[in-house]
């Protein structure tokens, strides 16, 4: 009876929990991404970029032609530049990692645990913990996986509600950002007789990746239940 009377005080939520969480939605949405002031409260804006490095300069006839890269350069190959491209992803993981850990401080887990469990659960076979990485992964490929690690880390969840979770955000990983800053060209082409290149909306072509990566994570799902069921059968 006191084991149960513990999880119910450590399942109880406050407002400032469920307060972190909105924020904590609002922050990994990309929804305040821009120029504005309200970019401050947006997890990429916040993150920045590197700058660029001078790579080269041409002269024209009547000026210079300066040639930029990140401080990775171009060219590389191999092991070296796979740990200089390692080196691009520390500070985004760790940026997400402490925007988590204090939000968690705030009870913003706890509250998404709570709220999203009864939808998480039915969709995917996740529990609710898995909200904060979700959101984060529509926006970071990086700051997602170093979220989910994390939940694997500390038992939020377990083996199995982790590939069902790599699973959707492998398929059109960061699909927010990604689509909307480099796909949304294709929405601007014409054909030759003048008709729209794609003939869709953005708003369906979003709702489509999402709808699939949800039907990939529920085919990893019910591979690990079959497949659990058979290693049962075997062990009778």
């Amino acid at each position: 009876m006191s084991e149960q009377v513990q999880k119910a005080a450590e399942e109880k939520v406050g407002i400032g929990g469920f307060i972190a969480l909105i924020f904590a939605c609002v922050f990994f949405s990309g929804v305040c991404a821009g120029n504005h002031w309200w970019g401050v409260f947006d997890f990429g804006t916040l993150n920045g970029a590197f700058g660029k490095v001078v790579t080269g300069v041409t002269q024209n006839a009547d000026a210079l032609k300066v040639s930029t890269s990140s401080f990775r350069g171009s060219g590389g190959y191999g092991a070296i530049d796979g740990f200089m491209f390692a080196l691009t992803l520390i500070p985004t993981v760790m940026f997400a990692l402490a925007m988590i850990t204090v939000l968690d401080h705030y009870g913003a887990l706890r509250a998404a645990r709570k709220l999203l469990t009864p939808i998480l659960r039915p969709m995917m076979g996740i529990p609710g913990s898995c909200g904060l990485a979700l959101i984060a992964s529509l926006q970071s490929t990086d700051g997602g996986a170093a979220l989910t690690r994390q939940l694997k880390d500390n038992g939020s969840i377990t083996e199995h509600e982790s590939d069902i979770f790599a699973m959707f955000q492998l398929s059109a990983d960061a699909c927010i950002t990604n689509f909307f800053s480099s796909g949304a060209i294709l929405f601007t082409l014409t054909a030759a007789d003048g008709s729209l290149a794609v003939p869709t909306s953005m708003g369906f072509c979003l709702l489509l990746m999402l709808v699939l990566k949800v039907f990939g994570a529920n085919i990893i799902r019910f591979m690990g239940v079959f497949g659990g069921k058979k290693k049962n059968q075997q062990a009778a």
